[in-house]
Protein backbone atom coordinates (compact mmCIF):
# COMPACT_ATOMS: atom_id res chain seq x y z
CA UNK A 1 0.00 0.00 0.00
CA UNK A 2 1.28 3.45 -0.85
CA UNK A 3 1.09 6.34 1.62
CA UNK A 4 -1.91 8.03 -0.08
CA UNK A 5 -3.98 4.84 0.11
CA UNK A 6 -3.06 4.33 3.80
CA UNK A 7 -3.99 7.93 4.64
CA UNK A 8 -7.29 7.50 2.78
CA UNK A 9 -8.18 4.49 4.93
CA UNK A 10 -7.29 6.37 8.12
CA UNK A 11 -9.34 9.42 7.06
CA UNK A 12 -12.32 7.22 6.12
CA UNK A 13 -12.27 5.55 9.56
CA UNK A 14 -12.01 8.96 11.25
CA UNK A 15 -14.95 10.49 9.34
CA UNK A 16 -17.14 7.40 9.66
CA UNK A 17 -16.87 7.34 13.46
CA UNK A 18 -16.89 11.14 13.88
CA UNK A 19 -20.40 11.41 12.38
CA UNK A 20 -21.90 8.41 14.18
CA UNK A 21 -24.88 9.10 16.44
CA UNK A 22 -23.77 9.55 20.05
CA UNK A 23 -24.84 6.50 22.12
CA UNK A 24 -26.58 7.04 25.42
CA UNK A 25 -24.05 7.23 28.25
CA UNK A 26 -21.28 8.83 26.17
CA UNK A 27 -20.64 12.57 26.13
CA UNK A 28 -20.70 14.20 22.65
CA UNK A 29 -16.95 14.81 22.63
CA UNK A 30 -16.47 11.14 23.55
CA UNK A 31 -17.43 9.90 20.07
CA UNK A 32 -15.11 12.50 18.51
CA UNK A 33 -12.19 11.45 20.69
CA UNK A 34 -13.02 7.82 19.87
CA UNK A 35 -12.81 8.71 16.15
CA UNK A 36 -9.37 10.28 16.66
CA UNK A 37 -8.28 7.33 18.79
CA UNK A 38 -9.40 4.71 16.22
CA UNK A 39 -7.78 6.65 13.37
CA UNK A 40 -4.56 6.78 15.42
CA UNK A 41 -4.66 3.01 16.04
CA UNK A 42 -5.25 2.31 12.34
CA UNK A 43 -2.33 4.64 11.66
CA UNK A 44 -0.12 2.65 14.03
CA UNK A 45 -1.05 -0.54 12.16
CA UNK A 46 -0.69 0.83 8.61
CA UNK A 47 2.26 3.13 9.43
CA UNK A 48 1.96 5.81 6.73
CA UNK A 49 4.60 7.62 8.82
CA UNK A 50 6.60 6.61 11.90
CA UNK A 51 4.71 5.71 15.07
CA UNK A 52 5.64 8.93 16.85
CA UNK A 53 4.46 10.97 13.87
CA UNK A 54 1.08 9.19 13.81
CA UNK A 55 0.43 9.89 17.50
CA UNK A 56 1.72 13.48 17.21
CA UNK A 57 -0.85 14.17 14.50
CA UNK A 58 -3.52 12.62 16.73
CA UNK A 59 -2.50 14.89 19.62
CA UNK A 60 -2.74 17.98 17.41
CA UNK A 61 -6.18 16.99 16.09
CA UNK A 62 -7.59 16.55 19.61
CA UNK A 63 -6.75 20.19 20.30
CA UNK A 64 -7.48 21.55 16.80
CA UNK A 65 -11.03 20.13 16.75
CA UNK A 66 -11.78 21.31 20.30
CA UNK A 67 -12.31 17.72 21.44
CA UNK A 68 -9.86 18.47 24.26
CA UNK A 69 -8.25 21.67 25.46
CA UNK A 70 -4.59 22.15 24.57
CA UNK A 71 -3.72 21.55 28.23
CA UNK A 72 -5.62 18.25 28.20
CA UNK A 73 -4.05 17.28 24.85
CA UNK A 74 -0.57 17.67 26.33
CA UNK A 75 -1.41 16.18 29.73
CA UNK A 76 0.15 12.81 28.90
CA UNK A 77 3.64 14.31 28.99
CA UNK A 78 3.35 15.17 32.68
CA UNK A 79 2.62 11.53 33.47
CA UNK A 80 5.29 9.82 35.60
CA UNK A 81 5.01 6.61 33.55
CA UNK A 82 6.14 8.47 30.43
CA UNK A 83 9.28 9.61 32.24
CA UNK A 84 9.90 6.09 33.54
CA UNK A 85 9.80 4.83 29.95
CA UNK A 86 12.24 7.53 28.84
CA UNK A 87 14.60 6.65 31.71
CA UNK A 88 14.42 2.93 30.97
CA UNK A 89 15.42 3.51 27.34
CA UNK A 90 18.38 5.61 28.47
CA UNK A 91 19.47 2.87 30.91
CA UNK A 92 19.28 0.47 27.97
CA UNK A 93 21.53 2.85 26.02
CA UNK A 94 24.11 2.54 28.80
CA UNK A 95 24.10 -1.25 28.46
CA UNK A 96 24.61 -1.00 24.71
CA UNK A 97 27.32 1.67 24.87
CA UNK A 98 29.43 0.02 27.58
CA UNK A 99 29.09 -3.49 26.13
CA UNK A 100 27.91 -5.03 29.42
CA UNK A 101 25.00 -6.77 27.68
CA UNK A 102 27.23 -8.44 25.12
CA UNK A 103 29.72 -9.48 27.80
CA UNK A 104 26.99 -11.12 29.90
CA UNK A 105 25.75 -13.07 26.87
CA UNK A 106 29.21 -14.40 25.94
CA UNK A 107 29.94 -15.39 29.56
CA UNK A 108 26.78 -17.53 29.61
CA UNK A 109 27.62 -19.04 26.22
CA UNK A 110 31.07 -20.01 27.50
CA UNK A 111 29.62 -21.58 30.64
CA UNK A 112 26.58 -23.42 29.29
CA UNK A 113 26.94 -23.64 25.51
CA UNK A 114 28.39 -27.14 25.11
CA UNK A 115 25.27 -28.51 23.41
CA UNK A 116 22.93 -26.83 20.95
CA UNK A 117 20.08 -26.90 23.44
CA UNK A 118 22.39 -25.67 26.19
CA UNK A 119 23.60 -22.89 23.89
CA UNK A 120 20.01 -21.76 23.39
CA UNK A 121 19.28 -21.78 27.11
CA UNK A 122 22.47 -19.81 27.79
CA UNK A 123 21.35 -17.07 25.38
CA UNK A 124 17.90 -17.08 26.97
CA UNK A 125 19.36 -16.80 30.50
CA UNK A 126 21.46 -13.87 29.33
CA UNK A 127 18.44 -12.03 27.99
CA UNK A 128 16.49 -12.83 31.16
CA UNK A 129 19.18 -11.13 33.25
CA UNK A 130 19.31 -8.03 31.04
CA UNK A 131 15.57 -7.67 30.50
CA UNK A 132 14.62 -5.71 33.66
CA UNK A 133 16.83 -2.81 32.55
CA UNK A 134 16.03 -2.97 28.82
CA UNK A 135 12.40 -2.11 28.06
CA UNK A 136 12.88 -2.19 24.30
CA UNK A 137 12.55 -5.83 23.30
CA UNK A 138 13.66 -4.78 19.82
CA UNK A 139 16.91 -3.24 21.11
CA UNK A 140 17.49 -6.11 23.52
CA UNK A 141 16.69 -9.09 21.33
CA UNK A 142 17.37 -7.55 17.94
CA UNK A 143 20.27 -5.31 18.93
CA UNK A 144 22.25 -7.62 21.23
CA UNK A 145 21.21 -11.24 20.73
CA UNK A 146 20.37 -11.45 17.04
CA UNK A 147 23.92 -10.42 15.93
CA UNK A 148 25.42 -12.98 18.34
CA UNK A 149 23.14 -15.76 17.05
CA UNK A 150 23.89 -14.80 13.46
CA UNK A 151 27.64 -15.04 14.03
CA UNK A 152 27.26 -18.40 15.81
CA UNK A 153 25.24 -19.77 12.88
CA UNK A 154 27.89 -18.64 10.39
CA UNK A 155 30.62 -20.30 12.46
CA UNK A 156 28.78 -23.61 12.13
CA UNK A 157 28.19 -23.18 8.40
CA UNK A 158 24.46 -22.74 8.91
CA UNK A 159 23.41 -20.02 6.48
CA UNK A 160 19.86 -19.09 5.39
CA UNK A 161 20.46 -20.37 1.85
CA UNK A 162 22.74 -23.21 2.89
CA UNK A 163 21.93 -25.66 5.68
CA UNK A 164 19.58 -23.48 7.76
CA UNK A 165 18.55 -26.63 9.61
CA UNK A 166 22.05 -27.27 10.97
CA UNK A 167 21.52 -24.93 13.90
CA UNK A 168 20.21 -21.62 12.58
CA UNK A 169 16.45 -22.20 12.39
CA UNK A 170 16.37 -23.61 15.92
CA UNK A 171 18.36 -20.78 17.50
CA UNK A 172 16.36 -18.12 15.66
CA UNK A 173 12.99 -19.54 16.70
CA UNK A 174 14.00 -20.38 20.27
CA UNK A 175 15.43 -16.93 20.99
CA UNK A 176 12.51 -15.07 19.46
CA UNK A 177 9.90 -17.00 21.42
CA UNK A 178 11.95 -16.70 24.60
CA UNK A 179 12.07 -12.92 24.08
CA UNK A 180 8.27 -12.88 23.91
CA UNK A 181 8.01 -14.76 27.23
CA UNK A 182 10.69 -12.63 28.91
CA UNK A 183 8.88 -9.47 27.76
CA UNK A 184 5.89 -10.68 29.78
CA UNK A 185 7.88 -11.36 32.94
CA UNK A 186 9.03 -7.92 34.07
CA UNK A 187 7.21 -4.60 34.31
CA UNK A 188 10.26 -3.01 32.69
CA UNK A 189 11.12 -5.65 30.06
CA UNK A 190 8.74 -4.31 27.40
CA UNK A 191 7.97 -0.62 27.06
CA UNK A 192 4.19 -0.95 26.76
CA UNK A 193 4.03 -2.88 30.06
CA UNK A 194 4.34 0.49 31.74
CA UNK A 195 1.39 1.72 29.70
CA UNK A 196 -0.57 -1.30 30.98
CA UNK A 197 0.30 -0.35 34.56
CA UNK A 198 -0.97 3.17 33.93
CA UNK A 199 -4.23 1.93 32.37
CA UNK A 200 -4.71 -0.44 35.31
CA UNK A 201 -4.25 2.33 37.86
CA UNK A 202 -6.73 4.59 36.05
CA UNK A 203 -9.39 1.88 35.59
CA UNK A 204 -9.10 -0.20 38.77
CA UNK A 205 -7.26 2.01 41.23
CA UNK A 206 -4.57 -0.65 41.65
CA UNK A 207 -0.96 0.44 41.18
CA UNK A 208 0.94 -2.59 39.91
CA UNK A 209 4.32 -2.69 41.64
CA UNK A 210 7.45 -4.05 39.98
CA UNK A 211 7.50 -6.85 42.58
CA UNK A 212 3.80 -7.70 42.07
CA UNK A 213 4.34 -8.09 38.33
CA UNK A 214 7.33 -10.43 38.67
CA UNK A 215 5.66 -12.38 41.49
CA UNK A 216 2.76 -13.24 39.21
CA UNK A 217 4.97 -14.00 36.20
CA UNK A 218 7.88 -15.94 37.68
CA UNK A 219 6.34 -19.43 37.97
CA UNK A 220 4.44 -19.64 34.64
CA UNK A 221 7.24 -17.66 32.98
CA UNK A 222 10.01 -20.04 34.06
CA UNK A 223 7.90 -23.03 33.00
CA UNK A 224 7.37 -21.46 29.57
CA UNK A 225 11.08 -20.62 29.22
CA UNK A 226 12.01 -24.21 30.05
CA UNK A 227 9.39 -25.93 27.89
CA UNK A 228 9.10 -23.76 24.76
CA UNK A 229 12.76 -24.07 23.58
CA UNK A 230 12.58 -27.82 24.19
CA UNK A 231 9.43 -28.15 22.07
CA UNK A 232 11.00 -26.06 19.30
CA UNK A 233 14.12 -28.25 19.51
CA UNK A 234 11.98 -31.39 19.05
CA UNK A 235 10.11 -29.87 16.10
CA UNK A 236 13.09 -28.38 14.24
CA UNK A 237 15.53 -31.22 15.01
CA UNK A 238 18.80 -29.28 14.44
CA UNK A 239 21.43 -31.36 12.70
CA UNK A 240 24.17 -30.22 15.11
CA UNK A 241 23.54 -31.48 18.64
CA UNK A 242 26.91 -30.53 20.16
CA UNK A 243 28.21 -26.96 20.04
CA UNK A 244 31.83 -27.04 21.18
CA UNK A 245 32.65 -24.20 18.76
CA UNK A 246 30.43 -21.80 20.66
CA UNK A 247 32.77 -21.86 23.68
CA UNK A 248 35.70 -21.00 21.39
CA UNK A 249 33.76 -18.15 19.80
CA UNK A 250 32.76 -16.80 23.23
CA UNK A 251 36.37 -17.01 24.46
CA UNK A 252 37.59 -15.12 21.40
CA UNK A 253 34.98 -12.39 21.75
CA UNK A 254 35.62 -11.97 25.48
CA UNK A 255 39.36 -11.82 24.76
CA UNK A 256 38.75 -9.03 22.25
CA UNK A 257 36.70 -7.15 24.84
CA UNK A 258 39.44 -7.54 27.46
CA UNK A 259 38.94 -7.01 31.17
CA UNK A 260 35.87 -5.13 32.37
CA UNK A 261 36.43 -1.44 31.84
CA UNK A 262 35.58 1.25 34.36
CA UNK A 263 32.40 2.28 32.53
CA UNK A 264 31.19 -1.33 32.39
CA UNK A 265 31.65 -1.75 36.14
CA UNK A 266 29.97 1.58 36.79
CA UNK A 267 27.03 0.63 34.57
CA UNK A 268 26.68 -2.70 36.33
CA UNK A 269 26.69 -1.10 39.79
CA UNK A 270 24.08 1.48 38.75
CA UNK A 271 21.90 -1.27 37.26
CA UNK A 272 22.11 -3.39 40.43
CA UNK A 273 21.30 -0.33 42.54
CA UNK A 274 18.20 0.52 40.46
CA UNK A 275 17.08 -3.10 40.46
CA UNK A 276 17.51 -3.48 44.22
CA UNK A 277 15.45 -0.34 44.93
CA UNK A 278 12.71 -1.51 42.54
CA UNK A 279 12.63 -4.96 44.16
CA UNK A 280 12.32 -3.46 47.65
CA UNK A 281 9.64 -0.94 46.62
CA UNK A 282 7.19 -2.37 49.16
CA UNK A 283 9.49 -1.29 52.00
CA UNK A 284 10.03 2.38 51.14
CA UNK A 285 8.23 5.33 49.57
CA UNK A 286 10.67 6.07 46.74
CA UNK A 287 8.71 6.09 43.46
CA UNK A 288 9.94 3.77 40.72
CA UNK A 289 10.25 6.70 38.30
CA UNK A 290 12.33 8.67 40.79
CA UNK A 291 14.75 5.74 41.07
CA UNK A 292 15.04 5.43 37.28
CA UNK A 293 15.64 9.15 36.81
CA UNK A 294 18.26 9.10 39.56
CA UNK A 295 19.96 6.16 37.80
CA UNK A 296 20.14 8.17 34.57
CA UNK A 297 21.51 11.15 36.49
CA UNK A 298 24.23 8.93 37.99
CA UNK A 299 25.10 7.65 34.50
CA UNK A 300 25.58 11.26 33.33
CA UNK A 301 27.55 12.34 36.40
CA UNK A 302 29.83 9.28 36.31
CA UNK A 303 30.44 9.51 32.55
CA UNK A 304 28.64 6.36 31.41
CA UNK A 305 26.51 8.55 29.14
CA UNK A 306 27.11 12.09 27.96
CA UNK A 307 24.44 14.58 26.94
CA UNK A 308 24.97 13.77 23.28
CA UNK A 309 24.10 10.13 24.08
CA UNK A 310 20.91 11.33 25.79
CA UNK A 311 19.91 13.50 22.84
CA UNK A 312 20.92 10.80 20.36
CA UNK A 313 18.67 8.12 21.88
CA UNK A 314 15.92 8.74 19.35
CA UNK A 315 13.91 5.67 20.39
CA UNK A 316 13.57 7.09 23.90
CA UNK A 317 12.22 10.45 22.73
CA UNK A 318 10.04 8.75 20.12
CA UNK A 319 8.55 6.50 22.81
CA UNK A 320 7.95 9.51 25.04
CA UNK A 321 5.88 11.21 22.31
CA UNK A 322 3.67 8.29 21.41
CA UNK A 323 3.25 6.98 24.95
CA UNK A 324 2.29 10.42 26.20
CA UNK A 325 -0.25 10.81 23.41
CA UNK A 326 -1.79 7.38 23.89
CA UNK A 327 -2.09 7.84 27.66
CA UNK A 328 -3.82 11.18 27.06
CA UNK A 329 -6.34 9.62 24.65
CA UNK A 330 -7.03 6.66 26.94
CA UNK A 331 -7.65 9.01 29.88
CA UNK A 332 -10.00 11.09 27.75
CA UNK A 333 -12.00 8.05 26.60
CA UNK A 334 -12.45 7.04 30.22
CA UNK A 335 -13.44 10.58 31.19
CA UNK A 336 -16.08 10.81 28.44
CA UNK A 337 -17.61 7.42 29.34
CA UNK A 338 -16.53 5.46 26.24
CA UNK A 339 -14.74 2.68 28.17
CA UNK A 340 -17.57 2.20 30.68
CA UNK A 341 -20.14 2.14 27.82
CA UNK A 342 -18.22 -0.54 25.92
CA UNK A 343 -17.54 -2.69 28.99
CA UNK A 344 -21.17 -2.44 30.09
CA UNK A 345 -22.47 -3.67 26.73
CA UNK A 346 -20.01 -6.55 26.42
CA UNK A 347 -20.54 -7.58 30.03
CA UNK A 348 -24.26 -7.91 29.28
CA UNK A 349 -23.33 -10.51 26.66
CA UNK A 350 -21.19 -12.42 29.17
CA UNK A 351 -23.61 -12.14 32.07
CA UNK A 352 -24.79 -15.75 31.76
CA UNK A 353 -21.26 -17.16 31.87
CA UNK A 354 -19.53 -18.07 35.17
CA UNK A 355 -16.96 -15.42 36.05
CA UNK A 356 -13.93 -17.71 35.59
CA UNK A 357 -15.16 -18.95 32.19
CA UNK A 358 -15.97 -15.40 31.06
CA UNK A 359 -12.44 -14.26 31.98
CA UNK A 360 -10.82 -17.21 30.19
CA UNK A 361 -12.91 -16.55 27.06
CA UNK A 362 -11.88 -12.89 27.12
CA UNK A 363 -8.21 -13.81 27.54
CA UNK A 364 -8.29 -16.20 24.57
CA UNK A 365 -10.13 -13.69 22.36
CA UNK A 366 -7.74 -10.94 23.43
CA UNK A 367 -4.72 -13.19 22.75
CA UNK A 368 -5.63 -14.27 19.22
CA UNK A 369 -6.97 -10.88 18.17
CA UNK A 370 -3.27 -10.00 17.90
CA UNK A 371 -3.30 -11.58 14.43
CA UNK A 372 -4.68 -8.21 13.35
CA UNK A 373 -1.93 -6.10 14.94
CA UNK A 374 1.67 -5.37 13.98
CA UNK A 375 2.48 -3.72 17.29
CA UNK A 376 1.99 -4.79 20.89
CA UNK A 377 1.54 -1.13 21.82
CA UNK A 378 -1.24 -0.64 19.26
CA UNK A 379 -2.99 -3.78 20.49
CA UNK A 380 -2.70 -2.78 24.14
CA UNK A 381 -3.88 0.77 23.52
CA UNK A 382 -6.84 -0.36 21.42
CA UNK A 383 -8.10 -3.26 23.51
CA UNK A 384 -6.56 -3.52 26.98
CA UNK A 385 -8.67 -0.80 28.71
CA UNK A 386 -11.86 -2.11 27.12
CA UNK A 387 -11.20 -5.76 27.96
CA UNK A 388 -10.19 -4.90 31.52
CA UNK A 389 -13.41 -2.93 31.92
CA UNK A 390 -15.43 -5.84 30.58
CA UNK A 391 -13.68 -8.30 32.91
CA UNK A 392 -14.47 -6.12 35.94
CA UNK A 393 -18.10 -5.70 34.83
CA UNK A 394 -18.36 -9.49 34.53
CA UNK A 395 -17.23 -9.76 38.17
CA UNK A 396 -13.58 -10.75 37.70
CA UNK A 397 -11.18 -9.70 40.49
CA UNK A 398 -9.53 -6.46 39.20
CA UNK A 399 -5.89 -7.38 39.93
CA UNK A 400 -6.26 -10.89 38.49
CA UNK A 401 -7.89 -9.57 35.31
CA UNK A 402 -5.32 -6.78 34.89
CA UNK A 403 -2.27 -9.02 35.33
CA UNK A 404 -3.64 -11.87 33.21
CA UNK A 405 -4.38 -9.44 30.36
CA UNK A 406 -0.97 -7.83 30.91
CA UNK A 407 0.90 -11.11 30.52
CA UNK A 408 -1.17 -12.10 27.49
CA UNK A 409 -0.42 -8.68 25.96
CA UNK A 410 3.15 -9.92 25.52
CA UNK A 411 2.68 -13.65 24.98
CA UNK A 412 0.41 -13.05 21.99
CA UNK A 413 3.42 -11.82 19.98
CA UNK A 414 4.37 -15.46 19.37
CA UNK A 415 1.82 -15.97 16.62
CA UNK A 416 3.05 -14.01 13.58
CA UNK A 417 6.18 -12.70 11.89
CA UNK A 418 5.00 -9.11 12.31
CA UNK A 419 3.64 -9.23 15.89
CA UNK A 420 6.34 -7.08 17.54
CA UNK A 421 9.62 -5.30 16.73
CA UNK A 422 12.03 -8.29 16.91
CA UNK A 423 9.72 -10.50 14.80
CA UNK A 424 10.63 -9.08 11.36
CA UNK A 425 14.32 -8.96 12.38
CA UNK A 426 14.41 -12.69 13.16
CA UNK A 427 12.03 -13.70 10.36
CA UNK A 428 13.91 -11.70 7.73
CA UNK A 429 17.09 -13.60 8.60
CA UNK A 430 15.75 -16.21 6.15
CA UNK A 431 16.24 -19.26 8.37
CA UNK A 432 12.52 -20.01 8.74
CA UNK A 433 9.89 -19.86 6.00
CA UNK A 434 6.51 -18.22 6.58
CA UNK A 435 4.45 -21.41 6.92
CA UNK A 436 6.85 -22.88 9.47
CA UNK A 437 7.01 -19.60 11.40
CA UNK A 438 3.21 -19.42 11.72
CA UNK A 439 2.90 -23.13 12.49
CA UNK A 440 5.44 -23.06 15.31
CA UNK A 441 4.08 -19.72 16.49
CA UNK A 442 0.61 -21.24 16.89
CA UNK A 443 1.98 -24.31 18.71
CA UNK A 444 3.95 -22.08 21.08
CA UNK A 445 0.89 -19.89 21.62
CA UNK A 446 -1.17 -22.91 22.70
CA UNK A 447 1.58 -24.02 25.10
CA UNK A 448 1.77 -20.55 26.64
CA UNK A 449 -2.02 -20.23 26.96
CA UNK A 450 -2.22 -23.61 28.70
CA UNK A 451 0.64 -22.82 31.08
CA UNK A 452 -0.41 -19.27 31.95
CA UNK A 453 -4.08 -20.23 32.47
CA UNK A 454 -3.74 -23.82 33.71
CA UNK A 455 -0.79 -23.17 36.04
CA UNK A 456 -1.18 -19.42 36.33
CA UNK A 457 -4.69 -19.26 37.79
CA UNK A 458 -4.03 -21.63 40.72
CA UNK A 459 -0.67 -19.94 41.33
CA UNK A 460 -2.25 -16.46 41.28
CA UNK A 461 -4.80 -17.74 43.80
CA UNK A 462 -1.87 -18.73 46.02
CA UNK A 463 -0.35 -15.24 45.50
CA UNK A 464 -3.59 -13.65 46.67
CA UNK A 465 -4.53 -12.01 43.36
CA UNK A 466 -8.05 -13.40 43.69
Amino acid sequence: MNVIFKLSIILAVFLLIWFLPVPSGIEPNGIHLFAIFCATIIGLILKPVDMGGVVFVGIVITALTGTLTIKESLSGFSNDTVWLILSAFLISRGFMKTGVGKRVAYIFIRLFGRTTLGLSYSLIMSEFILAPAMPSNTARSGGIFYPIIRSLCSAYGSEPDKSPGKIGSFLILAQYHADVIISAMFLTSMAANLLIAEFTKNITGYEIQWTTWILGAIVPGILSLLLVPLVIYKITQPEIKKSAKSKTIADEELKKMGKMKKNEKTMLVIFLFILSVWITSNFHNVHVTTVALFGVALMIILGVLNWSDILGERNAWDAMIWFGGLIMMADGLSKYGVISWFSGNVSNFLINFPVSLALILMLVIYFYSHYGFASMTAHITALFPAFLGVAMSAGAPPLLAALALAYFSNLNASITHYATGPAPIYFNSGYVDLIKWWKIGFIVSVINVIIWIGIGFPYWKFCGFW
